[in-house]
């Protein structure tokens, strides 16, 4: 923290996973960068940031899990419920009077309704981060539950009682305004530092450290006499006596994308555009190279996908779904050659991370359409976007058309990357100093 500035308290507050709530984590770093003293509240199922574990400034107050009981769908949720709000306000009745909650939603229930209360009792002040909608989500499986209407009334009513509201995009701002009368400052994600291109050297690595968990990423045997000067190889890569890494003329296209494996992305789109890369691939092998395809992340359709993907007998398109650390993550998108989002946004009005995340990284995306994609996705500019699995097969096709030496295509990547590289001129420190610092200090 800055020398001789006085030091203030925040609470900021993720009924979620913390090590999985990047925006989030991104604030709390922030916050404790720019003389605050943050208590960060949330479940700990996956490890924060390094820069959050370290840094004096923060104090992370895991919350206990519900615990695994059979019960009726109902009756779990109205448990479960309860649970989450005594706890919530057991921990924020043992912190440090914050000057303000910053609390994210979704989840509303009980986030919301608990931070505003102790709001009203201690005189801090609610600062609401909208990354979608709650209702919006629990409406995919339940379009007609009453629990849907209840989250949307606690949306409306506690959201017009924040002191401020940021939100993600241009779209949720005005719906906000239109349906709640809820005036929100647009805090639009930016990539942090750790996503950024990196060198051949430093992809040669990540591939070789990989290669240890994922077969995909290792080298084939080589003749003895072609690999006399080398010391090492990827199945991308090869490192020779002199210390030069180059690529491999001849290697697979690497195809990447990250979910949480859950309603709102729908993989069958994706498994059903390879099927149609593996068939070109079969009747065209000059011209379309075998495709690695890594799919990252945890959730609850996890294995769904991978039993239906298991059972394909492709043999030029190969699928691992691997869980890499906080470190991996970004230089795997950066060794990437496209990513792919599935995240279709059930309110229509909130965008992907991983695309701000991809883009950090130099990587162009194919993203599936929805109402303000574009706000990101400039299709041809930064990458593509696409309505069904037909017409990602296109794009797959036509972007690992002779792949990696495809001259048509040069010109049209050349283009693609210099419009990567002006988003990468604005990261999410910059911006946030810039957009929230000064609602955080009033």
């Amino acid at each position: 923290m800055s020398k001789g500035k006085s030091v203030q308290n925040a609470c900021v507050i993720v009924l979620g996973d913390i090590g999985r709530s990047p925006r989030m984590q991104y604030h709390v770093k922030s916050l404790s960068e720019n003389d605050f003293s943050v208590d960060f509240i949330g479940y700990v199922n996956s490890t924060p940031l390094e820069e959050i574990r370290s840094s004096p400034n923060v104090r992370i107050h895991a919350l206990n899990p519900f615990p695994e009981l059979e019960l009726p769908n109902i009756l779990k949720y109205v448990f479960k419920t309860v649970w989450q709000a005594l706890g919530l306000l057991i921990t924020l009745i043992s912190i440090q009077k914050p000057k303000f909650i910053l609390c994210q939603n979704p989840p509303a229930i009980p986030a919301v309704i608990v931070a505003y209360l102790y709001c009203l009792l201690a005189r801090s002040k609610l600062i609401i981060d909208w990354h979608n909608y709650t209702y919006s989500i629990l409406a995919i499986e339940s379009p007609n539950s009453p629990v849907v209407r209840f989250a949307k009334q606690i949306e409306a009513f506690f959201g017009a009682r924040a002191t401020n509201n940021f939100c993600v995009t241009k779209a949720m701002k005005e719906d906000l305004q239109a349906k709640w009368n809820i005036r929100a400052t647009v805090l639009y994600d930016r990539p942090p530092q750790q996503f950024q291109s990196i060198t051949v050297a430093e992809k040669h690595n990540l591939f070789l450290r990989l290669g240890e968990s994922i077969g995909a990423f290792r080298a084939e045997p080589v003749a003895t006499e072609a690999a006399d000067d080398e010391i090492e190889r990827t199945a991308f890569t090869v490192k020779y006596r002199s210390g030069d890494v180059k690529f491999l003329d001849s290697r697979p296209g690497v195809l990447v994308s990250s979910t949480s494996w859950t309603p709102d992305e729908d993989f069958s789109i994706l498994i059903s555009a390879l099927d149609q890369y593996e068939k070109a691939a079969n009747e065209q092998p000059s011209h379309y190279p075998r495709l690695v395809c890594i799919i990252t992340g945890k959730g609850p359709l996890k294995e769904k996908f991978r039993e239906i993907i298991e059972r394909k007998p492709w043999s030029k398109v190969a699928v691992q779904m691997p869980w890499l650390e906080n470190e991996d993550y970004p230089k795997l998108l950066a060794s990437s050659d496209l990513g792919v989002c599935l995240h279709y946004s059930s309110s229509g009005l909130d965008l992907p991370m991983k695309v701000v995340d991809m883009f950090g990284s130099g990587l162009p995306v194919c993203a599936v359409d929805f109402d303000c994609i574009n706000e990101l996705v400039k299709h041809g500019e930064n990458g593509f976007i696409f309505h069904d699995h037909q017409e990602l097969a296109e794009q797959l096709g036509q972007w690992f058309y002779d792949f990696p030496n495809n001259i048509a295509l040069s010109n049209m990547k050349q283009d693609i990357q210099k419009h990567l590289k002006q988003f990468q001129g604005l990261r999410w420190t910059e911006n946030w100093k810039n957009v929230a610092l000064p609602i955080f200090k009033e």
